[in-house]
């Protein structure tokens, strides 16, 4: 059994090769890792507090949002496939009666694939996510008032969740600060409108769909 030491001895180097560590830059065996030569994203990791940093910033329009809404976020995951983003937007009183809203939105966004044309152009042909949005308002409310019967109202006024669907299309720079700077749609409905279209067949889906529109910038990480 003496040749079981220099065995391990072999064996070794392959588990600290840094070809076993995911990385830019890194080249991975076929074998261990399943490459996508047509996506290109890289995540580059923040260490200890650099983590609360934020990767991202987005101006949407529409949505349930608001007219406009802006926020920032971070994307993490082995290849970006994940974001979150905190966004506050708000309702000009044309469109909200009284006065002026303020909302507030929380959004995850799953990005399964990237395709890249070339160092400079990336479709995202597809993606999906969910998001909840609140607003301010003391009219608003979480739970049905005593005011009304009970469960007259079977949905919250403040509380919104949509789900949705997109396309980004985007463009890297030459710049040391920016990553990314893609234009994006997207295609969403809430609870509400859903309940609506299964208990009334009169509804078209061009009235529980929403359409909406934005910008993302994907900001270096040092």
């Amino acid at each position: 059994m003496k040749w079981f030491p220099i065995k391990i001895l072999c064996i070794l180097p392959a588990f600290l090769s840094p070809a076993v560590h995911v990385c830019a830059g890194d080249t991975i065996p076929a074998p261990a890792v399943q490459t996508r030569r047509w996506d290109k994203r890289v995540h580059l990791k923040y260490k200890r507090w650099e983590r609360l940093k934020p990767t991202q910033a987005s101006l949407q329009y529409a949505g349930g949002m608001g007219m406009f809404a802006i926020g920032a976020g971070w994307d993490y995951g082995k290849r970006c496939q994940w974001e979150t983003d905190f966004l506050w937007g708000f309702l000009p009183k044309k469109y909200a009666g009284e006065k002026t809203r303020l909302t507030f939105t929380v959004k995850q966004n799953y990005i399964p694939w990237s395709i890249s044309f070339d160092p400079r152009w990336t479709l995202e042909p597809f993606y999906c996510g969910l998001y909840v949005t609140t607003i301010t308002g003391d009219e608003f409310w979480k739970r049905e008032p005593g005011k009304y019967p009970n469960k007259y109202y079977n949905f919250s006024t403040k509380l919104r969740p949509y789900i949705f669907i997109g396309q980004r299309f985007g463009f890297n720079p030459s710049h040391n600060l920016l990553r990314n700077i893609s234009a994006y749609y997207e295609v969403s409905t809430c609870e509400l409108y859903l309940v609506s279209k299964a208990t009334n067949r009169t509804l078209r889906m061009k009235d529980i769909l929403r359409f909406s529109f934005g910008i993302k910038v994907h900001l270096f990480r040092d």
